[in-house]
């Protein structure tokens, strides 16, 4: 029996309508054909940015992607990660802080899964062959932002694991590095 795949004038449709949004934030698109795709957009108004790096911060007039999903999990799941402190953040599964020595982190809202990973385990693997276990202890939101309840800030992408210092330190990434690394992720069993 041949596999189904969607019309190829569906795929250039989607293309063109992402393309004619105005002010659309490139780096906020990405199309992942038969997975995730944005589930809505949101527009910046601009505002109070509370953080010193304001490349973190919704630009006024600017299109952000929402998402309602997060690719497939698979016993090895592409993501990007980075770099968060849960000292000053109430963690969404248990209401509460973590100190930065902890390995603790949050994921994209898909998934999140409504809270179904909470205080969970997760393996994570560098490309350096490095890997840590951490506990899943909240949701990196990718559908509000872009406001003050959020710090100003977009909504996360679909592919997301925001993980603590002691993360990064664990898989043995120097302190020199970006805040974001590419790696692969799998639930513990």
């Amino acid at each position: 029996m041949p596999i189904s795949t969607p019309p190829l004038n569906l795929f250039f449709a989607t293309i063109l309508i992402i393309l004619s949004l105005p002010k659309l934030n490139q780096a906020t698109v990405r199309i992942i054909i038969g997975r995730c795709h944005a589930s809505g957009f949101i527009e910046s108004k601009g505002g109070y940015c509370p953080v010193s790096n304001s490349a973190d911060c919704c630009q006024a007039g600017q299109t952000y992607s929402q998402y309602r999903c997060s690719p497939p999990v698979t016993g090895s799941t592409a993501a990007i990660m980075y770099k968060t402190s849960f000292v000053n953040t109430t963690a969404k599964c248990d209401n509460r802080t973590y100190p930065d020595s902890e390995l603790v982190v949050a994921l994209s809202t898909g998934w999140y899964d409504g809270g179904s990973r909470c205080m969970r385990n997760i393996t994570i693997d560098a490309n350096s062959g490095n890997s840590v276990t951490a506990q899943v202890v909240g949701e990196c939101d990718s559908w509000n932002g872009c406001d003050a309840a959020n710090g100003n800030a977009p909504p996360c992408v679909e592919n997301v694991v925001k993980a603590s210092p002691a993360v990064w330190e664990q898989l043995g990434v120097p302190q020199s590095q970006s805040n974001e690394l590419d790696i692969t992720w799998s639930d513990v069993s």
